[in-house]
């Protein structure tokens, strides 16, 4: 989506199956990060608390963040090794080929499961976005010819990615530099969502 053509703005929306499949992988395994992102609904750890040990559980955790950075905004977090597939995953998963061990081994039990939920969570959203019609290009059209009338002037040049995601809370969350997360809930809520899209379109705008 952009409006004019200088400046312009670009704002795309998805429930990626990236994404939502780290997600998962982050209930299962009992991973904190990022701690302010609410849980997943209805998925939960799988395997009994306290299994690892601290110093294993801390490189699983800094392992996930890694990938998770990349899967998010891989432009701005590059691998700084090659990648390569994780078998189990098909094409869904590539992780560093050194520096990831932990993690790939982890998550390989869980590849049937996770691959099943992402694309189950994805085509969910698909038939949520596809009922909203036009409405998507509206709820950011809006919010930003909202925002040129409070400043009084176009809306500088800028992108922002959305990831509508099942989770727990409801609300939006700074995910990368230029990503947020919401709430699948909230953005079916028009109203809501147009209150709280708008402080960000207004912080990059």
């Amino acid at each position: 989506m952009h409006a004019g053509a200088t400046p312009s703005w670009v704002i795309r929306e998805n429930a990626s199956t990236g994404a939502l499949l780290a997600l998962y992988l982050r209930e299962v395994l009992g991973v904190a990060s990022p701690a302010e992102l609410p849980r997943l609904r209805d998925v939960g750890r799988i395997g009994p608390e306290g299994s690892r040990d601290v110093d294993a559980h801390d490189t699983l955790e800094k392992q996930w963040r890694e990938w998770w950075s990349m899967t998010i905004e891989p432009e701005a977090h590059p691998s700084p090794v090659p990648l390569e597939l994780v078998e189990e995953f098909g094409t869904a998963v590539a992780l560093p080929v050194t520096g990831a061990k932990a993690l790939a081994a982890a998550i390989r039990p869980h590849a049937e499961a996770g691959l099943a939920w992402a694309e189950w969570a994805h085509e969910r959203y698909r038939t949520a976005s596809a009922a909203r019609s036009g409405d998507t290009y509206r709820a950011y059209a809006g919010s930003i010819a909202e925002h040129e009338r409070e400043v009084g002037r176009r809306a500088h040049s800028f992108e922002l990615n959305v990831e509508v995601l099942p989770l727990a809370a409801s609300g939006i969350w700074w995910i990368g530099e230029k990503t947020v997360a919401v709430t699948d809930s909230l953005r079916s809520d028009a109203a809501a969502f147009d209150d709280a899209i708008h402080p960000i379109i207004a912080e990059l705008a």
